[in-house]
């Protein structure tokens, strides 16, 4: 007889079933070695500065500080804005590359996004950077609820942001080694939503540059970067963000000028051209000789009387000399002048006295 499918479907959920039972699901024993002890209890091991006093605002009863650079034509003003992780830039232990931006800091330690709010609203600059780096709020790990509502409390930060800046970028918190990875990632993916949502807002990622297996990118606690690893890696990060942005916007506005008018040419006038006329005066030229080498031709002007055949040879060129009323008329035949040396040859008195 044939076996059917569900013969062979229970055949193979047996064996399924023998493989789980051969696994071991003992507890199994704690890591031996320091690196992996570290990581397993969800601390790392680089430094970091030790946490310096700072004012306690009214407001949020959390300690804050607010830096601003100082003026600067060539640079653009960029305001950061966060919670913890931004302590290190506002205290000086980790400087910002500038280059053409100058960075001033807003450090909240401990603020959840409905703080960080309520600090903005109330932040007295001396004046509007041109842009805004925002550090998405990781306090929102712990103290919210549920991430719905670390969602709406985010969307108010950046409508109160948006409404004061026109180039808006948030940066994702770094990645914490105490907290469950796969939280952290359902917040990051909450907040670039709510930035999307937004339309002008740019938001960029920051898990990828700070893999969990250097733990030299963290301090001790787990939760703060180390100011000789992690830091500066969050530095480059803040800085490109804000300068791709305000190049973005920089390349929008170039795109939203209307173009240079062309140069137009003067219009041509219709009126009639007539070319010069030039009008030669003085004396009149002798006609040329004709180009026929066979033709006789007069060179000096007298009436022929009593022709003589006595012809003149002078190399190439024929002389007929003519007898005319005490007057000698030379004719050369196709040129206009002879030799003088030819006709010193003959003695033409000579001829003309017999």
């Amino acid at each position: 007889m044939a076996r059917g499918k569900s013969q062979r479907r229970s055949q193979a959920a047996k064996k399924r079933m023998e493989v789980r039972r051969s696994l071991n699901f003992e507890p199994q024993e704690p890591p031996t070695s320091t690196r992996a002890l570290f990581f397993f209890l969800g601390r790392g091991t680089g430094y970091r500065h030790a946490v310096q006093k700072w004012p306690t605002s009214s407001l949020t009863g959390r300690s804050h500080k607010l830096v601003i650079p100082a003026e600067s034509p060539h640079k653009k003003f960029v305001l950061l804005i966060g919670d913890s992780h931004l302590r290190s830039f506002a205290d000086g232990f980790v400087k910002m590359p500038e280059g053409s931006l100058s960075f001033g800091v807003q450090s909240t330690p401990g603020a959840t996004a409905a703080e960080l709010t309520t600090e903005v609203v109330h932040a007295a600059l001396p004046r509007t950077p041109a842009t805004v780096c925002l550090l998405a709020p990781s306090n929102n790990l712990t103290a919210s609820r549920t991430i719905e509502h670390a969602s709406a409390d985010f969307g108010k930060l950046l409508a109160i942001v948006c409404n004061c800046v026109l180039q808006v970028v948030v940066v994702d918190f770094p990645p914490r080694l105490n907290i469950d990875v796969q939280l952290q990632q359902l917040f990051r993916e909450e907040y670039h939503r709510v930035a999307a949502r937004m339309g002008i807002v740019k938001h960029f990622s920051a898990v990828d540059y700070f893999p969990t297996g250097h733990l030299d990118l963290w301090s001790r606690d787990g939760v703060h970067l180390s100011d000789t690893g992690g830091m500066p890696i969050l530095a480059q990060l803040l800085w490109h963000a804000s300068y791709m942005v305000s190049l973005e916007y920089w390349f929008i506005l170039l795109a939203r000028q209307p173009p240079a008018p062309k140069p137009q040419a003067p219009p041509r006038s219709h009126q009639t051209s007539s070319l010069p006329r030039v009008v030669v005066s003085g004396p009149v030229t002798q006609p040329r000789l004709s180009a026929n080498t066979f033709e006789w031709t007069v060179v000096s002007c007298g009436r022929e009387v009593n022709e003589s055949s006595m012809c003149l040879s002078c190399g190439d060129c024929l002389i007929k000399v003519l007898r005319a009323e005490k007057k000698l008329v030379i004719i050369v035949k196709g040129y206009l002048f002879c030799n003088t040396r030819c006709l010193s040859t003959y003695s033409i008195s000579q001829q003309w006295s017999a």
